[in-house]
Parts: C-alpha cells; sequence; structure tokens
C-alpha cells in the first residue's frame, strides 16, 4: 500500500506543476518541474538522514486512539493539531513515515510553486546582480527545500503561507486560498496567521491603487480578526496578558529554553544587542559556525544573501519599496514582523533556520523585485 500512496502522491504533484501549463513559459514550467524533482530529493534525504522531531509527528499519530484524534482535532493546537492530521494516513491507512514524508514533500513543494508564481507575476524583468541571473536560481537555494519537506509545522505553514500569497493577489478569484490557509495556520501556529494578517493587511491598506472604499471595508475586517485571535495567540503562547514585562519574559524564558546543551547547535543570544540578534536569525549559519556539511551549505547559502541584502541597502532601498507591489510589501512587512519576533526568543541556529524558512521566500521575492527595478532604470 505504501508503494501505491508514494506513486499516487509523487505523480499528483506532477499533474500540479502542469495545471500551469497554460500559465507560465516553457521555460518556466520546465524550471518549475525541475524544482519539484529537486524538492522530492531533499524530501528522501530528509527521511534517511535527518533524525528529528518529524518522526515522532508520525509516529505519535500511530498511537492515538479516536478519541485521541476527535480532542486533538477540535480541542488542540500546535503539535497535538498535527497529531491529528496524520492520524487518517498513518494510523487508520497505516501509511509509513517514509510515505508521510513524500506526502509533506509535495505539500511543502505547493507552497513553493506558489511563491514561484507569484514571483514570476510580479516581477516584470528578469533579476541580475553583476550580469548573472537571479532568477530562478535563488528558488534552488537548499534551506528552501530542506525544511519544507519534513512532516511537521514548519512544512504545513510553508504551504499556508505559499497559498495565502498567492491567493491574497486576487481575492475575489482565490477565496478558498485564503481560507485555508488562515484556517490551517492558526492552528498549526496562530501568531503566525497573526502576522500574515497584520503584514498583508497594512500592505493592503496603504495601498494607492485601492478604493478608499475597499481599503475602509478591508480595514474593519482585519481589525475585527486580529481583535478576535490576539487573546487566543496570547493563550497558545501561554502568556498571560499583553504587556511589554510580559513579551519580554516570554522571549527570555523562551531564548533560556533554547539554549540548553542538548539543543546541538545553541548559541548565547541573550547578550547580544537586539540589531545583532537580528543579523543572528536572518544570516546564520555563518562561515565561523561550520561544524557539519548541512551548516556549510547554509553559510554559503546565507553569504549569498548577505551580500544580495548589503548590495539592496546600498541602492535606493526606499524607493524600490515604495514602487513595490502590495504583495511584495506584504512580504516584508511579514519578513520584519517574524525577524523582529523570533530573533529575540530563538538561541539554537538549527530551529532559527527552520523558523526563518517561513519568512525566506519574502526575502529572495523582494529581492526580485529591487534588483528588476534596477537593471530597469540602468536599462
Amino acid at each position: 500500500m505504501d508503494f501505491l500512496f508514494v506513486i499516487v502522491f509523487v505523480l499528483l504533484g506532477f499533474f500540479f506543476v502542469t495545471s500551469f501549463r497554460t500559465s507560465l513559459s516553457q521555460n518556466n514550467l520546465t524550471t518549475l518541474k525541475q524544482l519539484y524533482f529537486y524538492h522530492l530529493l531533499f524530501g528522501i534525504y530528509y527521511y534517511f538522514f535527518v533524525f528529528g522531531d518529524s518522526i515522532g509527528y508520525w509516529r505519535q499519530a500511530k498511537t492515538m486512539t479516536i478519541d485521541d484524534f476527535l480532542y486533538a482535532f477540535n480541542e488542540e493546537q500546535g503539535t497535538y493539531f498535527v497529531y491529528a492530521l496524520n492520524f487518517i494516513p498513518s494510523n487508520i491507512l497505516g501509511l509509513s513515515y517514509f510515505t508521510g514524508t513524500i506526502i509533506y514533500s509535495v505539500l511543502g513543494f505547493i507552497g513553493l510553486a506558489y511563491f514561484y508564481k507569484t514571483a514570476i507575476d510580479t516581477i516584470p524583468n528578469n533579476p541580475q546582480y553583476k550580469g548573472y541571473n537571479l532568477f530562478p536560481i535563488l528558488f534552488f537555494l537548499p534551506n528552501l527545500h530542506f525544511w519544507s519537506c519534513a512532516v511537521g509545522k514548519d512544512t504545513l505553514l510553508f504551504f499556508s503561507i505559499g497559498i495565502f500569497v498567492y491567493g491574497i493577489m486576487n481575492i475575489t478569484k482565490r477565496i478558498a486560498f485564503i481560507i485555508l490557509a488562515l484556517f490551517l495556520s492558526y492552528f498549526v501556529r496562530p501568531h503566525i496567521t497573526l502576522f500574515m494578517i497584520i503584514s498583508f493587511g497594512f500592505a493592503y491598506m496603504t495601498t494607492k491603487r485601492i478604493s478608499l472604499f475597499q481599503r475602509v471595508l478591508f480595514s474593519t475586517i482585519i481589525i475585527g480578526i486580529i481583535v478576535s485571535i490576539f487573546p487566543l495567540v496570547l493563550k497558545f503562547a501561554k502568556i498571560e496578558e499583553a504587556s511589554i514585562d510580559s513579551f519580554n519574559n516570554f522571549a527570555s524564558n523562551k531564548a533560556s529554553l533554547l539554549n540548553k546543551s542538548y539543543t546541538g547547535s545553541a548559541i548565547d543570544i541573550s547578550s547580544y544587542p537586539y540589531p545583532v540578534k537580528i543579523f543572528t536569525f536572518l544570516f546564520r549559519p555563518f562561515f565561523f559556525d561550520i561544524n557539519s556539511i548541512p551548516s556549510l551549505l547554509a553559510s554559503i547559502e546565507n553569504m549569498i544573501l548577505l551580500i544580495l541584502t548589503i548590495s539592496f541597502f546600498r541602492s535606493n532601498p526606499i524607493t524600490s519599496f515604495k514602487s513595490a507591489p502590495f504583495v511584495i510589501k506584504g512580504l516584508v512587512y511579514f519578513l520584519i514582523i517574524g525577524a523582529m519576533t523570533f530573533s529575540q526568543s530563538l538561541g539554537n541556529l538549527g530551529i532559527m533556520i527552520r523558523m526563518r524558512n517561513m519568512f525566506l521566500p519574502g526575502l529572495i521575492i523582494f529581492l526580485f523585485w529591487h534588483f528588476s527595478n534596477t537593471n530597469k532604470e540602468k536599462g
């Protein structure tokens, strides 16, 4: 049965790719196919060589009863909700962890494909840096695939954010994408849902091309959703009240917990200045952090992103941001909120990379926009 399901899901992923044949050029469609098989390779690698939380997400679901499933699905968020999602394939169907990894790899790729399509729909010219094409090369960065193929919350969130970004570019026609993304992200990590609503809501409301009536209506809806979700986010994070001290205590406790020796790649961020914490979240591990092949690859990737980011700040960054479409502005706001929040509470490089992966597509797509704009002005 496992072999059959693996074949079915791999084929479903391929048919999903071919569904873009009418909206993508032949070159872009070919690249998307390459990205798909490239992504599946990371899923296979993850299964054989990475032994982390993803195994527990699948195996724990095998031990659940029907009552456990109903309770977790209806009453819980976070880890237990993921157990509930895995209950049918893992427990009822009896599928193996390898099959689960393939299923999640296909889900993660769907999110990536919609980021890819978003880039094509919003970037007018092929961005270049010193004569090198950045698109689609940056979509092949290893960590973009490595953390979006495993069984667990990271892949589900990557999928949710990808379909949300694609959906919000055409709200009336893609409302189902937005509803699914908000539902899934809310039950996996509700604070990510809040970040998305604030980021893209603010970007939408400050876009001058949208009528005043639409902005007022959308603002009212967004504020209502935020007011409804915010207390639940505090409850999920176990923060008793929305005060500066409460948030600081939460961040300190979280950082302390993740600095324990058993976290492997722990670093002590408590004494870092705030800007250095943000830099650490965005661009480490760097070459002085290398202790394995994966950290070496991550260091090379971070060096590329850092060079491009420095180049961005040296060439009209404000003008570039102001001229960006609202969806790209939303991705930038989402990146900023994520970096400011998670840099305060994470003291483990591995966890930082995992968390950053949700925001990495926003950085990449904005860099595409900036260098596309820059090349256009030079031309």
